[in-house]
């Protein structure tokens, strides 16, 4: 079957999957729309969880981060997986035995004030929409691809598809369409992971085909990849890091702290029966994602010695019917990367490269006229690869390679049968609309139940609030394509924001209310401002105001990465330090907890079961 017809039945039996169980599971009360009734078991828990979880980020964005950065991306991999095992263990079950739809529920109630609780709604909502920013422009750059429309044509197919089945099914709805996006992502991702792996080592699992030695040599895979990359004037890749030491650590810690306090993942915990569901659905997830997790380092470096063993031949890899295959003599011969002949024809390309050009995702310019793709590091410091590309008569590194196609163009690369292509085409989009359904659930409750019934409304109905609730969910996709059709910057500056406002704002309030007994109002309200605040100047000091480009200020800031050579994506770090330490000297000078607060603060952690999960 041709691979465009193929790509539309995989997608469309994808989509019809998805609103089927929307109409099934479609949601008729508010505790079905807000937490699923709280009767979900917790294997299924787990893969929605699961699914809610890896977002567009996490499938196509992390594997191309790691080709990118080598052993400095173990930062996403340790912080994200870190984590979740932080929200599983310190925040899971003590939240779901307090037995709230909400987390700004539970920081109002704990914290005793309306005041608190509507700052964790605007801390909420500002790291909620600008984490959708990254899911919709994966939609729009998914569907561009695979479906032959525009990038914006995709983000209104996306939006279209979201409302259909979020909007009517509610969490009901998206935790029985997270099941299934999650059987089709991590699917989507297993398998050329295992294809690959087998065409390059020999070995079905990637995981053990990472640590391998080539097909026909002793030359183990990680080895080869870092002679081709050095040699071309990149840093090694099983050595790189992402910056200075207490970058990486800041980095790891703001990922971690982040990732525990995004609300759309929190709110899965208060959808199981007990308190020990949740503990067993935390686990199983974890079990889930670490499938996804484990693979991700090895497709990230065989997707990255693929595509430079497609564009030159003395890396040796070659092109079959079977897929690109090790040639065993090339690879121990370590030939001259510098070759002319070793270059390849931009007319002899193939047809993958063809298809991402018309994205604008690859590009190609030929600064030397030679007619071949010169790909390497033209801003290298290694002295013998300068030298080595000034005599063969390079002018630039030629190949354009966007980061984010590298998983969802892995399977193409590597000349994989088109029913996995298009697989890895439903897959990522499955992702992508996964978590942000997810996401917009997050965002309706705490504009309905928050908000409206919390604080503006109190006495509202069951079925206004539920309304409202849908209501909700419909404007913030709307919001959320339009940014995503219209970015404040580039993706990966929005997201690593949403971590930062999370881990500097949500993240302490959550562990002060559950663990401290001293910490008050006046404190917590105070610990999320300063955290906002700080994290925000930094970022927009180096990004600019809302990432409008040119109102960046970094000279306040003591120049880029001028704090401690802290870049902006590890401030959360920084944010959550001064949210802590405000909170508790603030509550120092204010009034103490009363007594019933701290009585509730100890109650949440006694080890007993909790009941339905209640919305007042």
């Amino acid at each position: 079957m041709e691979l465009q017809t193929t790509i539309y039945l995989f997608v469309g039996l994808s989509f019809a999957l998805y609103l089927g169980i929307a109409f099934w599971a479609r949601a008729g009360s508010t505790s079905e729309f807000y937490v699923a009734g709280g009767g979900v078991h917790p294997v299924t828990n787990g893969m929605a969880t699961a699914a809610d979880w890896m977002s567009a980020a996490s499938f196509i964005s992390m594997a191309g981060l790691i080709s990118n950065m080598g052993y400095g991306g173990a930062v996403f991999l340790m912080g994200w997986t870190g984590g979740y095992v932080l929200l599983a263990m310190l925040l899971a079950p003590y939240l779901r035995k307090f037995g709230k739809f909400t987390v700004p529920e539970f920081i109002g109630d704990r914290f005793y004030s309306k005041a608190a609780r509507n700052v964790a709604v605007l801390c909420l909502l500002i790291a909620s929409l600008t984490y959708i920013i990254g899911q919709m422009t994966g939609v729009g750059v998914t569907f561009a691809r695979f479906l032959g429309v525009s990038s914006d044509q995709g983000i209104y197919i996306g939006m279209a598809i979201v409302f259909m089945y979020a909007v009517f099914g509610g969490m009901k709805g998206i935790t029985y369409t997270q099941v299934a996006q999650y059987m089709v992502l991590i699917a989507a991702y297993l398998v050329p992971a295992f294809f690959i792996s087998l065409n390059l080592t020999g070995n079905f699992l990637p995981q053990l085909g990472l640590g391998s030695s080539m097909t026909g040599t002793d030359v183990s895979l990680l080895t080869k990849l870092d002679q081709v990359v050095t040699d071309l004037g990149f840093g090694q890749y099983t050595t790189s890091s992402a910056g200075s030491m207490l970058n990486m650590f800041f980095y790891t810690v703001s990922l971690m702290i982040g990732t525990a306090g995004l609300p759309h993942v929190i709110v899965r915990f208060f959808t199981v029966p007990q308190v020990a569901d949740g503990r067993s659905s935390a686990g199983r997830a974890l079990v889930f994602i670490a499938l996804l997790y484990t693979t991700a380092p090895a497709v990230g470096a065989m997707a990255k010695l693929n595509l430079h063993g497609t564009v030159n031949t003395a890396v040796g890899l070659t092109q079959t019917a079977e897929g690109i295959q090790v040639n065993a003599d090339v690879v121990k011969a370590n030939g001259d990367l510098y070759a002319t002949e070793a270059s390849l024809v931009y007319e002899q390309r193939p047809d993958w490269m063809k298809r991402w050009e018309k994205t604008g995702l690859l590009k190609w310019e030929d600064k030397n006229a030679d007619g071949r793709i010169q790909y390497y590091n033209d801003a290298t410091k290694n002295e013998v690869a300068k030298g080595k590309a000034e005599a063969a008569g390079w002018k630039g590194n030629e190949l354009t390679v966007n980061a984010d196609i590298i998983v969802l163009a892995n399977p193409e690369i590597a000349l994989l049968p088109n029913w996995v292509i298009a697989l890895v085409a439903a897959g990522g989009l499955a992702a992508a609309l996964s978590t942000a359904a997810g996401l917009l659930l997050a965002i309706s409750s705490a504009i309905s139940h928050d908000l409206i019934k919390g604080a503006i409304k109190p006495d509202i109905s069951e079925k206004g609030e539920l309304m409202a609730g849908k209501i909700a969910m419909a404007v913030a996709i709307f919001v959320a394509g339009w940014l995503g059709l219209n970015p404040p910057g580039f993706a990966a500056g929005t997201v690593a924001l949403a971590f930062g406002i999370a881990a500097s704002t949500i993240f302490p309030a959550l562990m002060m209310g559950i663990f401290s007994r001293t910490v008050n109002d006046k404190g917590a309200i105070a610990g999320m401002l300063a955290g906002l605040f700080v994290t925000l100047f930094y970022v927009f000091a180096h990004k600019g105001l809302f990432f409008i480009k040119g109102t960046d200020y970094v000279d306040m800031v003591g120049g880029v990465n001028g704090f401690f050579t802290i870049t902006p994506e590890a401030f959360g770090t920084v944010g959550a330090i001064v949210n802590f330490a405000v909170a508790y000297l603030v509550s120092k000078m204010g009034a103490p907890v009363p007594k019933h607060i701290q009585e509730l603060v100890e109650s949440v952690r006694v080890p007993k079961g909790a009941g339905v999960a209640t919305g007042h």
